[in-house]
């Protein structure tokens, strides 16, 4: 089975060669480390530890678990490697002080994960929410490397898909040696697709464990764009097409009824590849926008709509927010995480399509700490979202106390940081 999956893993990489051509800017920075042409690296008697994280959520959950794995593990080498380059660009900015280095994963062929075992040598490696990559995790237990999910997440769409090819996945969970899972349910569908028992346990989602702290770059942001609660801003976080364009027009629905302090909206797309298309998008609206990437002017100051086309600043701007809607939730993406707003005390909204994050949604849901839009057509998203906004708007107290919920959902689930350090412990 695995010859088969190299395979298709090999005629489905010939067949992306194009896209790789047409979106260079995408992938090529880091192709050729996903060859195997890494940076350099002299292993040492110090044991490695590798955290691979995928993307900007990956990247970003990881946050505290890296603080406690250098507090807990100092003598002990840490690397980490993403998937996409605004997760690289990510980690490079805020794991510059801890991590030896910041690399791309190789892509899952048996040369290029054999090169990137034998030149990192790690001892154990680390895998942010639960990242099954066949010949990765086979190579690494060949190598005499741990291999460690942790903050798991199996989705129920996850688990179906897998499930096709349920006998080869028990083959590949034999490999990992710990399964560490956020909650019950996705401990459960990894054991029914073959992870054994004593292999897997429940230690919360490290997500819930994110402090929040004012950056400069808040106050900065604040300054340039006058950001007041005379024009309460609302923050449309990670949208994914066709988003922007409901986003935009529930936008124009509430400057057309004249809330008595007309808002602001700052947006920001979750791909960079996206953001000439959102602006040619904000474009047509009407209103007067400015983008962050370009030169500070006195534009910035009033503009209705400002589009943050830039990585790894979204948390910079949740603080200036009244209202921050989260994306990938009106479409059935399954949304981003709810969380970092809510660590920083905001009023939520957010789609009917939340599968991504079931459980904290509905804990969210339950403790009155979160609005989530009903399902619906797509003729009345813009409407349903509009009307949403105008209440909260209109409603300080109503905003408060979402706010105040969600901080308080967040601060009664941590401890997941820890649970994962003393499971750690016994490999480490």
């Amino acid at each position: 089975m695995f010859i088969l999956y190299s395979f298709l893993l090999t005629v489905g990489f010939i067949l992306m060669s194009p896209v790789f051509l047409l979106k260079r800017e995408k992938y090529a920075s880091g192709f050729w480390q996903r060859l195997g042409f890494l940076p350099d690296f002299t292993p040492d008697e110090r044991r490695v530890v590798w955290l691979h994280c995928v993307s900007v959520g990956e990247t970003n959950a990881a946050r505290p678990l890296v603080k406690e794995l250098k507090k807990q593990f100092p003598a002990h080498r840490l690397i980490i490697s993403t998937t996409t380059r605004t997760g690289q660009d990510l980690a490079r900015n805020i794991f510059k002080d801890q991590a030896e280095t910041v690399f791309y994963f190789p892509f899952d062929f048996k040369f290029s994960v054999r090169r990137a075992l034998r030149h990192f040598k790690p001892a154990v490696v680390l895998l942010m929410e639960t990242e099954l990559w066949f010949n990765f995790l086979r190579e690494a237990n060949k190598s005499g490397a741990k291999t460690i999910v942790v903050n798991g997440r199996l989705s129920e769409k996850s688990f179906k898909n897998y499930s096709y090819i349920k006998n080869f996945i028990r083959r590949v969970l034999n490999y990992l040696d710990l399964a560490l899972m956020q909650g019950n349910a996705d401990a459960k569908r990894l054991m029914t697709l073959g992870a054994h028992p004593g292999k897997v346990k429940v230690t919360g989602n490290i997500k819930f464990d994110q402090s929040f702290e004012t950056s400069g770059l808040t106050e900065v942001f604040r300054e340039r764009f006058a950001i007041t609660e005379d024009a309460p801003l609302i923050l449309a976080a990670s949208t994914h097409a066709p988003e922007e364009k409901w986003i935009l027009e529930a936008f124009k629905l509430l400057w057309k009824n004249s809330p008595e302090k007309l808002p602001r909206l700052l947006i920001v797309p979750r791909h960079p590849e996206r953001f000439a298309e959102v602006a040619e998008i904000i474009e047509k609206t009407g209103f007067e926008w400015v983008r962050r990437s370009e030169s500070a002017s006195e534009k910035d100051k009033t503009a209705e709509i400002i589009l943050l086309d830039s990585i790894g600043e979204l948390r910079a701007a949740y603080p200036l927010a009244e209202i921050v809607f989260v994306g990938g939730s009106l479409i059935p993406h399954g949304g981003q995480s709810i969380l970092e707003p809510a660590v920083a005390e905001k009023a939520i909204i957010t789609g009917f399509y939340t599968m991504n994050f079931t459980a904290a949604v509905k804990e969210f849901l339950d403790k009155n700490a979160l609005i989530q839009l009903p399902e619906t057509n797509k003729e009345t998203i813009a409407e349903d979202l509009a009307r949403d906004l105008a209440e909260l708007l209109k409603d300080a107290g109503k905003r408060a106390e979402i706010s105040k919920n969600a901080l308080e959902v967040m601060q009664k689930n941590r401890g997941a940081t820890a649970k994962t350090i003393e499971n750690l412990k016994q490999i480490l």
